[in-house]
């Protein structure tokens, strides 16, 4: 507080007036005060009345005075007699003096209610943490720690620092952080509204760690290092059951779908986000530990264009877990799909499947209720539904998956007893074994066989044994398993299919993948079985791999190149997997010997295994009695139980069950136990084919014993000759026999060319049998557990084990030869509670990982490698010219740009930097490119300005030299009528003296004076017309002289000729004055031409020269007029539209007929003036379309992944649909759209009217009105341009007059409505044309969608690279798109007259591509460089479509007006003879009436000439336009293409109603005026 007196300045102990400075708490603004000086005795009353007024708030509200003390410690609300300066004095000095919010003593002015009560509940989240600081500060809280993003970036790195990052971000919901290129995540148990739409485009293209660390991040990180590098990446996932992997993982390919897209959703992006929900629901399951646990370990690959375009992908499954289908622990569930279907399906599917309530299943009883979840599971239910359609099964094939499920769940339902008499079981209970063969579809008999009877082979006989009840009970349980695990392998076989793309059997394309790896976290449960022993070896593993690429190869690396390094050591667990794999004494391999010994037990097992471990320090002993043994994995100790692990390691499908499902009437079963794919869909094949020619030969043989007489016999042909017609049509001619099978021979023509087409059919489908053995394989599908399909098979099928270890080698194998990223996943709890951190355990796991070891070698080691050839072809331009040696050019360059000698490393190959200098290296060398370009473009404008200046130099010396000699061939010419002037005067004086001496000595009759003679008048008019008209009228005394008088000499006036067409063009100005403000003048305009030329087509006498000039020249201007229908507000002068026709009919007529180009424009402006008196009589104006609300471009989008409604933040559940808006990127239900009140941030801001606005450099929506309007200035241009510039040659390749340019934009800017453009050239306009496009702030095709185009356009498919150029045009902001879509068009018209102004389509996209598709600044100019191409391309593209478009339409619209005509001139000759009918029958008077008939003809004549009229003008309206189909001439409506007398009325109404008010100007009467 400071107290002001004079110029002195002191406290107010010593004052009478003092300074408070008041805060606004109320204000959404921080900070935001008032300075009030008071007196000392002021009350609260008085300082609120001041501070409101100063602050300008409502003063009808009641408000308060706070006094705050120390942030929180204390606050007190002032009375009103209260003296606020009094509450200063007890301050410290230092808060006296200047009391500013941050020192925690001030006052606050704050709304309050009118019972005196305060409201607390409106401060800000800084004012929150400052609180907080405060508290801290104070003692009353522990401090909270800095807020690091990446663990590498803390001053201390222990790992209590580490957790406390951690915690600190959690509770904040940041549940991710890097530790430099690693991103660790922890597990909140919750969704968080982060994975919109918007997300994936804020994380798209940046450098990873320059925003907060996403899982987006790393998805496009890899993405755009694939692409840059065109190396193969991978993100391998790894953590416990329980953190998060499988949610990671759908969020990570979400996000490489969405980022590979670029233009469309194919076919394999959408399987590809099918597949998700549907292996989670057949492979996830609720544990302990996890609500959504995956239960199967995959592998996706996704395979990529090197454009980045999604190629194909490929799914491999890793061990499925069956046993779980029949037992699990009591606080754990079956696989979500069972529950999905009981509670999920309709009554009709619970009757059709025979569904029971989840509890009467055997297989389904567990203690955990699941009435809470129904309303969840119905939901999902659903979201399979569409998500099994996404991949490609078709209802019919769901309803056979349905059923299989059905079954395995009846399969636990049965029940077995002792029979009462003999050996064996009684199976049951019947409606249960009823119930599996009406769903499997087979036997009850051989059902019932197989379940309680085993066959054993001898060597001379078959023994049929029967089961006890625990054998019995393990088959039922094997079936059950084994059908399951079938299911699941046809699922993922028939998932890669769909996303096999069937190019790549056709040819070999160079391709890149990104490969996602999610599989089974670490598990420790209350009972380890077999299933935890394979999955725990797996993150053994995996482990093992994070340790390579992050810790040993690189330390190797920096070992080898020779730089500085001090090792870091890190946990190895090479000892844990020699434990398990390592030959001949590893734990698998002694699994797998003791499996194949028939009298071995689990007993014998676990005794091998300590026996053979028992001094491993892996292998812990367990008490002597406990069936189990304990193994140290790295993430801890694990105790396994020993029982079944023979069993589950042999596992297979048995050759009775095999045999029970192949007697089955389903194909679809036969299909899930078949051993090879592709031979089960051979047989399918040739079996079905088989059976529908047996089924037409029965039709046939039918009816040949029906119509014995009319059976022609043909003769039986082999199967090579009846495939050699290659048509149907010649087969249809050859009428011969089709397959010489064993069958009758009494078929007819016809039914035995269905019969080829069927055979043919089904041949052709055989195609598909390549890509099944192809993705065989791809994926290595292992069917070998169900490889025993015969009971003579006497080789065993590989252990599961063997096969886990098979394929999990060929999965490091394949990670081994990508780039990783690493994806480190925590659990936050072990009681799945939401947002809770359980310190111990996230600290458990931090410890297992390495965690602390990993951000060591992450801040210490150098993540940034280049090669020396690598490092100078990057950065060449920062080195010198000539380098001799790398190692010391390099060490120069980075000393020199200042960056720590620590930061960086020269090896013996190979430059070390941190990441952190990399970008500094990379900013530096953007930097100089960019001054390096700014130079030369300088030099270029130098060279450019330098060649303008010496032609401007030579252009003036030569006027001035012609100037000179002019003026001394003037002056020459003056002198010497002057002195002849003067000579003659001075003779005449001496005449007129000798005369005057003989008037007086002689008498003589009187003699006329005259002043000049003829010979002196030309040398007088020379002289008037050097000295100008001023001067001839001051000699008054010379005489008048007619223009038709001639004179001698060389200064001859030449008799001028004034035609009609020069009378015409001086009417111009004032009958042409008047402006186009409405697309319906024009159309009307073009069918007032149309009716001209009929009549002038239809004449039987021949054309002049004159008329068919004048035909030609109007026609073509007649497409010129339809072009501009979709201009919405046109502002076109009929001047303007003359000035266009003349430039026409000059070229057309050429130097030859040159004269009759006057007579052509003269007779043009007569039927011109015609339409204009008619058309003042009737104008309408069609209401402008309705700007788009706030700016949102909102479409239908499919969610794959849990999201949040921006507008209600509710969530919008995955396979729903939601709206997006294509710009902002913002998703809401339905049901919010009409509540959406927020602007959308993709488009800039409507400026309010009567705001003053510029039109070059500014933001197109900022210069429409409405969002499909084009900016005024651009659309006048244009016109201009296309009515007077399309014959120029070179018309945007030269370039105009720079002075001139400038003047023009200086008008343009100032008031555009008021510019002429007739008194500049056409360069000049064409030049600010382009200028316009590119000082828009964002181009026309927007920065957000530059790297979209990119990938579009360089699809490899013609029809492909069409279809997502134009929906990506879709996602462009309406102004922008109107305006693009004007741009094009008028390009489409400028390349149409090439033969004029050479300028081919490409030479115009070589001119405008840098103009309406950039990228942006901030972009890597090199690597910009190399996309000129293709933005070329695209804008080449654009352009050659939409004039194939607009030729196909214009040829439409030439149809319509021949129809037109057609029907014009029928109805009049109809007409025509009704009248003449009348007056040849007069006696009737005037009860004579038309035909009701002829009416009837007549009235459907107009209605199909007014129906074609409105199809030609919907079809000129939409020549601009970008459609969306490839051929409009497919979406014609096939009713208009029936006949073409349909099609032939259009015009004949509007004739015969316009001609009674518009002064119809007849061409023949004109032609005689002119003649």
């Amino acid at each position: 507080m400071n107290v002001t007196n004079g110029n002195k300045t002191t406290s107010c102990q010593d004052e009478t007036v003092c300074t408070l400075q008041i805060y606004r708490r109320l204000s959404v603004k921080p900070g935001q005060s008032c300075i009030l000086r008071v007196p000392k005795e002021a009350t609260a009353a008085t300082v609120i009345k001041t501070a409101l007024a100063t602050l300008g708030l409502d003063t009808s509200k009641t408000y308060v005075l706070v006094e705050v003390q120390e942030y929180g410690g204390e606050e007190w609300v002032l009375q009103a007699s209260d003296q606020p300066v009094q509450r200063v004095l007890l301050w410290p000095r230092k808060a006296q003096d200047k009391h500013p919010q941050s020192d925690g003593y001030f006052f606050a002015l704050q709304e309050g209610s009118y019972d005196g009560s305060i409201q607390y509940d409106v401060m800000t989240s800084v004012r929150q943490e400052k609180v907080a600081q405060g508290l801290a500060n104070r003692g009353f809280v522990t401090q909270q720690p800095q807020e690091y993003d990446d663990l590498c970036n803390l001053p201390e790195l222990t790992e209590e620092s580490i957790l406390g990052t951690l915690r600190h971000r959690f509770h904040k919901q940041k549940i991710y952080t890097f530790a430099s290129n690693i991103l660790i995540a922890v597990n909140p148990f919750k969704f968080l509204p982060i994975y919109n739409p918007r997300y994936v485009k804020m994380y798209e293209n940046h450098t990873l760690g320059k925003l907060e660390p996403h899982v987006f991040a790393i998805a496009d990180a890899a993405f755009h290092t694939m692409l840059n590098k065109r190396v193969n990446q991978c993100i391998v996932i790894s953590g416990e059951s329980g953190s998060g992997k499988t949610q990671s993982t759908n969020f990570l390919i979400h996000c490489l779908t969405a980022l590979s897209q670029k233009g469309y959703t194919s076919g394999v992006e959408r399987t590809i986000l099918g597949a998700g929900p549907v292996l989670e629901a057949f492979g996830n399951a609720k544990t302990a530990h996890n609500n959504n646990s995956s239960r199967f370990g995959k592998f996706i690959q996704v395979n990529y264009l090197e454009s980045g375009v999604v190629r194909g992908a490929v799914v491999e499954k890793y061990l499925l877990e069956k046993c779980r289908l029949v037992s699990r622990g009591k606080t754990e569930r079956n696989y979500h799909v069972f529950y999905y279907l009981l509670i999920g399906a309709s009554e009709e599917e619970k009757d059709e499947f025979k569904l029971l309530h989840p509890e009467q299943y055997h297989y389904l009883k567990e203690e955990i209720p699941i009435v809470e979840d129904q309303a969840e599971m119905k939901h999902e239910f659903r979201r399979l539904h569409q998500a099994m359609e996404m991949v490609g099964f078709l209802p019919s094939t769901k309803k056979q998956i349905f059923s299989v499920l059905s079954a395995i769940l009846y399969l636990g339902n049965v029940t077995y007893q002792p029979k009462d008499v003999g050996e064996g079981l009684k199976v049951g209970p019947d409606r249960v074994l009823y119930a599996i063969s009406d769903l499997l579809k087979v036997k009850v008999e051989l059902l019932v066989e197989a379940l309680t009877t085993r066959k054993a082979m001898t060597a001379n006989d078959t023994l049929i044994l029967p089961y006890s009840l625990d054998e019995a009970i393990t088959a039922r349980d094997s079936m059950a398993k084994s059908l399951y695990s079938a299911l699941f392998d046809w699922i993922v076989l028939r998932i890669n299919h769909a996303l096999l793309n069937k190019r790549d059997l056709e040819e070999s394309v160079p391709c890149l993948s990104i490969g996602v790896l999610d599989i089974f976290g670490f598990e420790d449960f209350k009972t380890n079985s077999f299933e935890q022993f394979c999955i725990n070896y797996a993150n053994e593993q995996l482990q093992y791999y994070c340790n390579q690429r992050i810790f040993t190869l690189e330390q190797e690396e920096y070992r080898a190149e020779g730089i500085t390094w001090h090792n870091i050591d890190y946990p190895d667990n090479i000892g844990c997997i020699s434990l398990f794999s390592k030959k001949p004494t590893g734990l698998f391999y002694l699994l797998d010997e003791e499996s194949n010994f028939p009298r071995a037990t689990d007993s014998t097992l676990l005794e091998k295994f300590k026996q053979q471990h028992q001094d491993n320090p892996f292998f812990v002993q367990t008490p002597v009695r406990e069936p189990a043994f304990v193994i140290q994995h790295f993430a801890g100790k694990v105790k396994y139980q020993i029982k079944d692990f023979r069993e589950k390691n042999t596992d297979h499908m048995r050759p009775d069950i095999v045999a029970l499902l192949r007697s089955s009437e389903c194909s679809y079963l036969r299909q899930l136990i078949g051993a090879n794919p592709v031979a089960v869909f051979r047989w399918g094949i040739l079996r079905a084919t088989i059976r529908t020619l047996a089924v037409f030969n029965e039709a046939g043989r039918s009816w040949a014993e029906k119509y014995p007489d009319q059976v022609r016999r043909y003769s039986r042909r082999s199967l090579g000759e009846m495939r050699r017609p290659s048509t149907v049509v010649e087969r249809l001619k050859s009428q011969g026999s089709l397959i010489d099978f064993s069958f009758d021979r009494s078929e007819e023509g016809p039914l035995e060319i269905l019969l080829n087409v069927i055979v043919l059919f089904s041949v052709q489908n055989l195609i598909d049998s390549h890509s099944l053995k192809f993705i065989m394989d791809l994926t290595q599908h292992n069917r070998a557990t169900r490889s025993l399909l015969h009971l003579h098979t006497k080789k065993k099928p590989p252990s599961i084990s063997a096969q886990f270890q098979a394929s999990l080698s060929k999965l490091l194998e394949t990670l081994r030869k990508a780039e990783p990223f690493f994806v480190r996943c925590i659990r936050s709890n072990g009681d799945k509670r939401e947002m809770h951190f359980d310190d111990a355990l996230v600290l458990q796991q931090l410890r297992y990982t390495g965690m602390l070891q990993t951000v060591r070698i992450r801040r210490s080691g150098y993540g940034a490698k280049f090669t020396f050839k690598e490092f100078t072809d990057q950065f060449r331009v920062l080195l010198p010219k000539e380098i001799s040696t790398p190692q010391q050019d390099i060490t120069n360059l980075l000393t020199k740009m200042g960056l720590p000698r620590s930061s960086f490393q020269i090896g013996r190959t190979k430059v070390f930097l941190k990441e952190s200098e990399r970008q500094i290296l990379q900013e530096a060398l953007h930097k100089e490119v960019m001054r390096r370009i700014i130079i030369l473009q300088r030099w270029f404008r130098a060279c450019l300005m330098r060649k303008q200046y010496l032609r401007e130099r030579e252009g003036i010396i030569t006027i001035q030299r012609s100037w000179r000699y002019l003026r001394e061939t003037y002056r020459c010419r003056a002198a010497i009528v002057i002195q002849t002037a003067w000579r003659s005067s001075k003779e005449r004086a001496e005449y007129l003296k000798q005369r005057e001496k003989l008037k007086k000595n002689a008498f003589s009759r009187p003699v006329v004076s005259k002043c000049f003679s003829c010979n002196d008048l030309p040398l007088l008019l020379s002289f008037t017309s050097l000295f100008g008209p001023k001067a001839s009228g001051s000699h008054s005394n010379f005489p008048r002289v007619k223009s038709s008088a001639t004179f001698p000499g060389p200064r001859r006036n030449p008799t001028i000729k004034i035609s009609r067409a020069t009378r015409v063009q001086e009417k111009w100005n004032a009958s042409l004055d008047r402006e186009i403000t409405d697309s319906n003048e024009l159309r009307h305009l073009d069918e007032f031409l149309g009716n001209q030329m009929n009549d002038l087509s239809t004449r039987t006498k021949e054309l002049s020269e004159t008329e068919k000039i004048f035909f030609l020249a109007t026609t073509q201007f007649r497409d010129t007029i339809k072009s501009m229908y979709s201009i919405s507000n046109p502002n076109i002068g009929y001047t303007t539209l003359m000035s266009g026709y003349q430039t026409r009919v000059s070229s057309l007529a050429g130097l030859k007929k040159a004269s009759e180009v006057p007579l052509v424009v003269n007779l043009f402006q007569s039927v011109l003036d015609g339409f204009i008196r008619g058309e003042l009589k009737r104008l309408e104006v069609e209401p402008c379309k309705p700007d788009s609300p706030l700016g949102h471009l909102f479409s239908t989008y499919q969610v794959t992944i849990m999201q949040s409604c921006d507008q209600c933040s509710s969530f919008i559940w995955g396979m729903e649909k939601a709206f997006m808006c294509s710009s902002c990127k913002m998703v809401c239900h339905k049901k919010c759209l009409s509540k959406i009140t927020v602007n959308c941030t993709g488009h800039c801001d409507r400026k309010k009217d009567g705001e003053q606005t510029l039109h070059f450099g500014v933001p197109v929506c900022a210069l429409v009105r409405t969002a499909d309007s084009v900016p005024f200035v651009m659309e006048k241009m244009l016109v201009h341009v296309e009515m007077n510039g399309l014959y120029t040659e070179g018309i945007y390749r030269k370039s105009g007059s720079v002075c001139r340019a400038k003047e023009l934009h200086h008008l343009l800017e100032k008031s555009p409505q008021a510019v002429s453009f007739d008194n500049y050239p056409i360069h000049t306009i064409t030049g600010l044309v382009k200028q316009w496009l590119r000082e828009l702030p964002d181009p026309l095709m927007t920065y957000s969608l530059y790297n979209d185009f990119l990938y579009a356009a360089d699809l490899p498919e013609e029809s492909e690279r069409l279809r997502a150029l134009y929906r990506k045009l879709d996602e462009l902001p309406p102004p922008n798109f109107s305006t693009l879509e004007r741009l094009i068009f008028h390009l489409v018209k400028v390349a149409k007259e090439e033969a004029h102004n050479r300028m081919s389509v490409n030479a115009l996209a070589i001119v405008f591509a840098p103009c309406i598709l950039r990228c942006p600044d901030s972009s890597d100019p090199l690597l910009s460089m190399k996309d000129i191409n293709k933005t070329t391309l695209c804008v080449e593209i654009l352009i050659n479509e939409q004039t194939r478009r607009y030729n196909q339409k214009m040829e439409e619209i030439q149809q319509l007006e021949n129809a037109e005509a057609m029907a014009v001139k029928q109805l009049k000759l109809r007409r025509q003879n009704t009248v003449r009918k009348i007056f040849e029958r007069p006696k009737l008077g005037s009860d004579i009436s038309v035909d009701g008939a002829n009416l009837e003809i007549e009235k459907n004549l107009l209605e199909r000439i007014k129906s074609i009229k409105k199809e030609k003008n919907d079809l000129a309206f939409r020549l601009p336009e970008f459609d969306q189909d490839s051929s409009d001439a497919e979406n014609m409506d096939s009713e208009s293409l029936v006949s073409s007398d349909s099609l032939l009325e259009d015009h004949c109404v509007s004739l015969d109603s316009e001609g009674q008010h518009t002064s119809q100007v007849h061409l023949p009467q004109t032609r005689m005026d002119i003649s």
